[in-house]
Parts: structure tokens; sequence; C-alpha cells
């Protein structure tokens, strides 16, 4: 990924302490391949829930599950470290809300979109956040995006073409889902420009909290049903707890080690996990197009990895709040 090359007259040294203290810190190094590693177990998580999800909101109403996940998830983070919201900033705390609202509404308008349109279309619109990524991110952020970065942008859409449809046609469900795209887009975005190793944690808890709160508002209007069996709880918990409390505190880590596009096409991994786990507990079979998909989106991975990256730390990551 490059960076922005800023006019060095006008960067002083002053500004960039201030950014090496307290912003990003995009980057190669050690820190990065972990950050990709931990992306790559976060879209794992997400896609072991595919199988799950579908089963479970045919008795739980999907607002209500929303609702109820995203506050155990919430609970769980200020049990195991309630101390890490205090050391926040006021500027920090704020920017977790705005990160909770714009990640809530994606959620609720997915959701929407997802009764108004098919599965499949469902999964590639929403996909299309990889394409919005770096629209936005040179939009807001000021980034310059390489030639190779953007093909690997066309290879991840492409692969997930080929996964999920089967056939298109764009209305009101469609819509509504490429917007909670723009939604997660900007969630990216911001995340990259606003987490900091330090208050990973914290910011995490703030979002999760916005999430829950966000999510049990719409809820709340047809009353809200919880599981009735033992292993609904635990597939609720599973979803709450590994894939919504573990993956957000994660994301936001790596986010500070990544730039937002990269941190993007590797997330596109998420339905070539789905797949995997449809495929070993969903007794689906193997075909052609999971094969193609796959490895189209592994080779945008492979390419957004390889491509030249310019030091960051004069990249301006900031955005007002």
């Amino acid at each position: 990924m490059t960076g922005r090359t800023p006019d060095r007259s006008a960067v002083g040294q002053d500004a960039g302490s201030i950014k090496a203290v307290a912003g990003p810190v995009h980057g190669g190094g050690r820190g990065s391949t972990l950050a990709v590693l931990g992306l790559l177990g976060v879209t794992a998580a997400w896609g072991s829930t595919f199988f799950l999800i579908k089963d479970l909101v045919t008795r739980v109403p999907v607002p209500d599950f929303l609702a109820v996940r995203f506050a155990v998830a919430a609970v769980v983070l200020v049990l195991i470290a309630p101390r890490t919201v205090v050391r926040l900033s006021p500027t920090a705390r704020r920017r977790g809300m705005v990160l909770g609202l714009v990640y809530g509404l994606a959620q609720i308008l997915q959701t929407e979109g997802l009764a108004h349109t098919a599965a499949s279309v469902s999964g590639f619109v929403t996909g299309m956040y990889v394409v919005l990524t770096p629209v936005l991110a040179g939009v807001l952020l000021r980034h310059r995006i390489g030639r190779a970065t953007w093909f690997a942008v066309a290879l991840a859409t492409a692969g997930l073409a080929v996964l999920a449809l089967r056939g298109f046609a764009f209305g009101y469900g469609e819509v509504l889902t490429l917007l909670s795209a723009a939604l997660y887009a900007l969630h990216i975005v911001g995340l990259g420009a606003w987490t900091n190793p330090r208050d990973a944690f914290g910011l995490s808890v703030v979002q999760m909290a916005v999430i829950a709160v966000v999510c049990g508002i719409a809820a709340v209007p047809g009353g809200i049903t919880l599981p009735d069996s033992g292993g609904d709880w635990l597939a609720l918990l599973y979803m709450a707890l590994i894939a919504g409390a573990f993956a957000l505190v994660t994301q936001t880590w790596a986010q500070a080690h990544l730039t937002p596009t990269r941190a993007a096409v590797i997330m596109c991994m998420e339905p070539v996990w789905a797949t995997a786990f449809a495929l070993v507990f969903g007794g689906e079979s193997v075909t052609i197009r999971m094969l193609a998909g796959g490895a189209l989106i592994l080779a945008a991975m492979y390419t957004a990895e390889l491509a030249p990256r310019r030091r960051l730390d004069n990249e301006s990551p900031h955005l007002p709040v």
C-alpha cells in the first residue's frame, strides 16, 4: 500500500511525534505479520458462524439475536478489563461511539436487506466493502492507492462474484445491502485512522456497547425473544464471545498495524472460510465455483501482501471527531 507523500516543509517534527504516539502504527515487521494472522483468525471466526446463524434465526428473530449477541459480548469485555474504558481519552471514547454506531447501523441494514434479496446476492453486495474501502480511504485519508492494490481489489471482487452470485437484479434489498457495505467500509477506514495498540481493547469495549444499544433499539418494538434450548445458547455464546468480542478486539488491534485497504482485502477471506466450514460441518459438496472463487480471493490477498508499500509514518491517518 502506498501512502500519501506529504509536503515535508509542512510537516514538522512535533506533528510527526504526535502521530507516532497517538496514531496507528501502519508499517512492516513482526507487528504487521501478526496483524495479518490476527485478521485471518477473525475471518475464520466470522466464516464459522454462517451455518450456525442460518439455523438459529429460524427460532430467534434476527434483531433479537443481534441484540443479545452483542449485549453479551459487551458485558464480557467490560468484566474482563473495565479500566480500559476509563483510560481512554474523551476523544477516543467519542471515536469508539461513532465506530460502534456505524457498525451497528451496518448490521441492521444488512439484515433488513437480506430479507429482500437472496443470501448469495447479499453476500456479494456486502463484500463490495473491498471496493468501497480504498475509495473512502482516498477521499477521507488522502491515501494514494497503487495499481497492484487495485488489482488485488479487482481479484477479490471477482472471487466474491464467483463464490456468491447466481444471477443478479438490483432492487430494494440490494440498495439496503450496498448501504451496509458502504458503512462497513467506513468502519474499516475509521478504525484504521483512529485505533492504536494501546487503546485497542478500550476502543473495542466502547464499540461493542454502542453496537448492542443500536441493535437493541431495533429489537425492542417487537419484544426480545431469547433462545430456549441449551444448544441455541451455546451457539449464541460462541458467536458473542469468539466471533464477537474476540473478533472485534483483534480487528481493532490489527488495524493499528495495517492500512484500511490491505485489511479489507484480507477480510475477503471470510466467505472462503464460510465455504470451508459449510463443506466440513454443513454437508455441502465441493464445486468448481468454490475452488475458483476461493483461489481468486487467495490470489487477491497474496497480491495485496506483495504490493510495494512505502513506510506510512507520514501518512495522514486522522479523521476529525
